[in-house]
């Protein structure tokens, strides 16, 4: 599939998403910086999160509605919201900013009216992000859009996961990207799982990527490597800046590395090859072969005192050793030549 005419899928770069979330610190200013540093860093597309506190939560007092444990222990769901919210009215801003620098933006909306506002900036696609993919009727909304649309599969099991597949495609979705995901903030490597890439695009035939919330960027160049076509990664300015996100968020120099192993992987996959490569060309004559390393007359038998599997490999290979053994030499052999089969 396409956003804004970058090809994604099989046979194209890993197509690598800075997700800002609420890393901007409430300042619209530092927002446009931390666009400006996804440009720089090489990333396809910034990702914005497109909700306000009363339209993913409630303000409540109760104890269901508090945060218990992890990095944002304590917190009540409505006032964590307040903070690390994306104002509406920065969006258009943010939009005309991306467009300046030669960045794709779009965003995860969190109900309806998110969508129809994101509608009105025309944005490329849509993101699901993990917690909304059992909301069927939300996911119904954007796939009507016609737009493509990345889902993010945290917390979900198989069964959810089909529902909301089909539940976008019934309502128009044609591109459709799948996103491995541990939705723990941050989530241990051993938790990863990348290995269940392969099981969601072999169960629902669709490209599958990672929304990697570990702490570095190797998972998500292995799970390149394992044919990831979508990376989404949490970045920020500086973690020391603090922040809703910015304890397993990549800085700028760390998102340029992304980029750079990501790509450098993608390449590395190949295809299937048994023949020397050009670079391999350069050290084939390094192989073994068989060298006289004794000096021999016309008509003595040639021993293993006389020959040996050395390096380089101008003479025979050494599985002839054996076929040699006891042959006669044809002339004088001198200690350093390479073996060949007139030589005896």
């Amino acid at each position: 599939m396409k956003i804004a005419n970058r090809k994604i899928g099989k046979g194209h770069k890993p197509y690598i998403i800075a997700e800002m979330s609420g890393n901007h610190n409430g300042d619209i200013t530092r927002a446009i910086e931390l666009i400006k540093a996804a440009k720089d860093a090489g990333a396809d597309a910034v990702k914005l999160q497109t909700y306000t506190a009363d339209t993913i939560t409630i303000n409540h007092d109760s104890e269901e509605f508090m945060i218990r444990g992890g990095l944002w222990d304590g917190s009540k769901l409505y006032d964590l919201y307040e903070q690390a919210h994306t104002p509406w009215d920065w969006h258009k801003t943010l939009f005309d900013e991306a467009e300046k620098l030669g960045i794709t933006i779009f965003s995860s909306p969190f109900d309806h009216t998110a969508v129809d506002f994101l509608e009105s900036l025309n944005a490329p696609a849509y993101k699901i992000a993990s917690f909304e993919l059992i909301d069927l009727p939300l996911i119904r909304k954007v796939a009507a859009t016609g737009k493509p649309i990345i889902m993010s599969t945290g917390n979900a099991n198989l069964a959810e996961i089909e529902e909301a597949v089909l539940a976008a495609k019934a309502a128009g979705a044609n591109d459709l990207i799948l996103l491995h995901c541990t939705s723990g903030y941050p989530t241990p490597a051993s938790q990863a799982n990348i290995s269940t890439i392969s099981v969601i695009r072999d169960a629902f035939n669709v490209e599958v990527g990672l929304s990697d919330h570990t702490m570095d960027i190797g998972v998500s160049v292995a799970a390149v490597a394992l044919g990831a076509c979508v990376i989404e990664k949490h970045f920020t300015l500086a973690r020391t800046d603090g922040g809703p996100d910015s304890a397993f968020s990549l800085e700028k120099e760390e998102l340029k590395s992304l980029v750079v192993n990501c790509n450098m992987a993608f390449e590395a996959i190949g295809k299937p090859n048994f023949i020397s490569t050009e670079a391999e060309l350069q050290t084939k004559c390094h192989r073994r072969s068989l060298y006289i390393v004794k000096d021999i007359k016309r008509g003595d038998t040639l021993t293993e005192e006389h020959i040996r599997s050395v390096r380089p490999g101008n003479g025979i290979k050494p599985k002839y050793l054996d076929e040699v053994l006891g042959k006669k030499a044809k002339n004088n052999l001198k200690f350093g030549k390479p073996l060949s089969f007139e030589d005896f």
